[in-house]
């Protein structure tokens, strides 16, 4: 049935201001009834995703309802064509903008259901650390589905434009390849599962940091002197990564030491991984040991393997094992050899000639 009919016993204009003032009822009831009824709903679940949801459909569920009535006026038959307006004048006053901006509110609200979804699971575990990208892309998918929407709407011939669109993406594919090879790069990373977010990294190129955000061109790490870097996506696909997180939280860390031949080994040993012990930051399990790596030059060369929380503790483990260990072996009287090279002197040609002239005649050749 024509929802029209109802309004055909009514002079034009009359019907113009029911037709309008029940658009404007439908939108309040929309707003004051049907919102409400589903933030209440929503804040009886534990489930976050309904909140938002419910937050960012108010604004289209709203416009909806409000701008039903500008297609009861438009339509065939209607309110308008009642009262002489011809359907080229309706399409380009009221059905067109109408049309034009449910598709803009509507693209909208897409867009922010599906990022602020993104930023509540982002740091819910692996399985969401690209998301970011996710977010990113999903944002240029509605972007050009409302403007094709729109075109679509305004009986735009997008087949020019498109072809328009092809020379213009060649053109923008070569000065933009750098873009194209992070995107497809940080792909690469987040399917080959290299690192996450909250990960300890190290690059190749000597740069160590926290991995504190992933994004479509670029990862961002953060130093522990509390500086951001920002390396692109496609050098780090090309990049030697050592995660240091992965494939567990805690990091071994290697303590070298040296001590002077002649030493009682055992003592030394035992000394050490008491140190090791006795340190705060150091697991207790796995347990602290020692190894005997070589003969060096000037002293028995030996590393401490112990293991940390995390690698960020590295650092602030290595350094007060290192106090330990000298305030240790310093109560032990143990001896902690410096480089030294010993030099011999040996009687030569020189001491052998005694007579002056000799000597002179040995320097000539």
């Amino acid at each position: 049935m024509n929802p029209i009919t109802a309004l055909d016993a009514l002079p034009p204009l009359a019907a113009l201001v029911v037709v309008v003032v029940a658009s404007l009822l439908a939108a309040v009831i929309v707003e004051r009834v049907v919102i409400r009824s589903l933030r209440r709903f929503g804040r009886s679940t534990e489930n976050a995703f309904d909140d938002i949801l419910i937050d960012e459909l108010r604004l289209p569920l709203v416009t909806t309802a409000a701008l039903a009535g500008v297609f009861l006026l438009t339509g065939d038959g209607g309110v308008l064509d009642a009262l002489a307006v011809d359907a080229a004048t309706r399409d380009a006053l009221l059905s067109r903008p109408a049309l034009t901006l449910l598709v803009l509110v509507w693209a909208w609200a897409l867009n922010a259901i599906v990022n602020r979804a993104v930023d509540s699971v982002k740091d819910a575990g692996p399985r969401f650390d690209f998301a970011p990208v996710f977010s990113n892309v999903w944002t240029l998918v509605v972007l050009i589905g409302a403007a094709g929407a729109v075109l679509s709407i305004w009986r735009i011939n997008v087949t020019p434009l498109l072809a328009g669109a092809g020379i213009v993406g060649i053109t923008i594919g070569f000065a933009a390849k750098d873009t194209v090879a992070n995107f497809f790069g940080g792909i690469a990373l987040y399917f080959d599962d290299t690192y996450k977010i909250g990960d300890f990294v190290a690059l190749d190129s000597g740069e160590r940091g926290t991995v504190v955000k992933v994004g479509v061109r670029s990862t961002t790490l953060q130093t522990r002197d509390e500086v951001l870097v920002t390396v692109p996506n496609a050098v780090l696909n090309a990049a030697k990564i050592i995660n240091e997180s992965a494939p567990g939280a805690r990091k071994r860390i290697r303590v070298p030491i040296g001590v002077a031949y002649g030493t009682d080994l055992d003592t030394f040993e035992e000394a050490i991984v008491d140190v090791a012990e006795s340190e705060s930051l150091v697991l207790d399990s796995p347990k602290p040991r020692m190894r005997f790596r070589s003969f060096g030059d000037s002293a028995l060369e030996y590393e401490l393997l112990c293991w940390v929380r995390s690698p960020v503790r590295g650092s602030k483990a290595t350094h007060r094992l290192n106090r330990g260990i000298y305030a240790r072996l310093n109560e032990l009287d143990i001896e902690i050899p410096f480089r030294k090279v010993d030099v011999s002197l040996v009687n030569g040609p020189m001491d052998a000639a005694t007579d002056p002239t000799e000597r002179a005649s040995l320097g000539d050749d």
